[in-house]
């Protein structure tokens, strides 16, 4: 009876003791999992992408952008959303006579557009006052905002950490935003709409392998019919282009043209041809570029109108490098495996 009484009691210890055993192991590795994790995240760098307000999808681009950074590997990405704009108020057909039952649906959208305006304006001050992001937390900061301007409290903010060094990317229309924000304009070199025109700085041009400054007047911004472009490029050399084709051809997508801004500091990396018969310039415009601003470093890219342009292989991997470039200086990802078409756009699910 005794022997019996010591044998459970001896198996209850050895149950006892095979438990704490496994729950120590379990939670070394835990602790060892949580440690990776943190130091894959220290290795990484930081990215705070800005949306919020844009005459773009942003809501469609954004998660795709931030897809596209993180499958490189080299970010964590953390996404700002400012508080939303004004929707724009619809307008009645010029050129045609509305039916009584158009008018009546015409009127009733009118009243629901006054009231969530109504709305926005009572709601909004109290946002934006919350709206303030830390830009020195992060090592990069990706914009793909256009709309109303930022409290003068966070444009100081942003322009102080851009000056000292830190790092911005451009992303399509957000070379639209701020046509009154001196500082933003000289980030960004060039941009488009908003009222820009030959007072806002010149367009740049290039004639002979020579890039010059056009000061002639006109307004500043203007894209022709969205399709497949050749991406060619100019610095072959520079660590985000280098290695890449020549030449690739880019899916769908706006060229913007007659980019206007300060201009300074700026180097064109690539062009893309605005072609004429599909109501282009007719010139080789800039779409991608890198800025020196104060110490900072800025990469502007003037792609990606769109999901469907965000496909581009040539897009996907220039954004990682440039926001690499931007962040660091160097860019350290190897190029894809990757069979570049020669008359159709190269494109990858990202």
């Amino acid at each position: 009876m005794k022997c019996s009484s010591f044998l459970v009691r001896l198996s209850l210890l050895c149950l006892l003791t095979c438990s704490a055993v496994s729950c120590l192991a379990s939670n070394q590795a835990d602790q060892k999992e949580q440690q990776t994790q943190s130091q894959d995240k220290q290795d990484k760098l930081s990215v705070l992408l800005i949306d919020g307000q844009n005459n773009h999808q942003w809501q469609q681009t954004t998660p795709v952008l931030k897809k596209i950074l993180e499958n490189s590997g080299k970010f964590t990405v953390e996404v700002s959303t400012t508080p939303p704009g004004v929707p724009r108020k619809a307008r009645k057909p010029a050129n045609k006579k509305l039916t009584p039952e158009q008018e009546k649906q015409f009127a009733e959208y009118l009243k629901a557009w006054e009231a969530e305006v109504a709305r926005l304006q009572k709601e909004n001050p109290a946002l934006w006052k919350k709206w303030r992001p830390d830009f020195g937390k992060y090592d990069v900061i990706v914009s793909n905002y256009n709309g109303e301007s930022w409290p003068e409290e966070v444009k100081q903010s942003f322009e102080k950490y851009v000056s000292e060094g830190g790092s911005f990317v451009v992303v399509h229309a957000a070379d639209n935003a701020f046509p009154d924000w001196p500082a933003y304009n000289e980030m960004i070199a060039v941009g488009g709409w908003g009222g820009r025109d030959e007072k806002s700085g010149p367009m740049l041009r290039l004639r002979e392998g020579e890039w010059i400054e056009d000061t002639s007047a006109g307004r500043g911004g203007t894209h022709g019919t969205r399709i497949p472009v050749v991406v060619k490029v100019r610095q072959p050399e520079h660590p985000i282009v280098k290695g890449l084709p020549q030449e690739w051809m880019h899916p769908a997508d706006e060229v913007y043209g007659k980019l206007r801004g300060p201009a300074k500091n700026v180097n064109i990396l690539a062009t893309a041809y605005s072609e004429p018969e599909q109501r282009g310039t007719g010139e080789h415009e800039p779409i991608m570029m890198t800025i020196d601003y104060g110490k900072g470093r800025v990469f502007h890219t003037t792609l990606g109108h769109d999901v469907t342009a965000l496909q581009g292989t040539g897009f996907q991997v220039t954004l990682q490098r440039g926001t690499e470039w931007a962040a660091t200086g160097e860019v350290t990802q190897p190029l894809p495996k990757v069979k570049w078409n020669d008359h159709e756009p190269t494109v990858q699910e990202p």
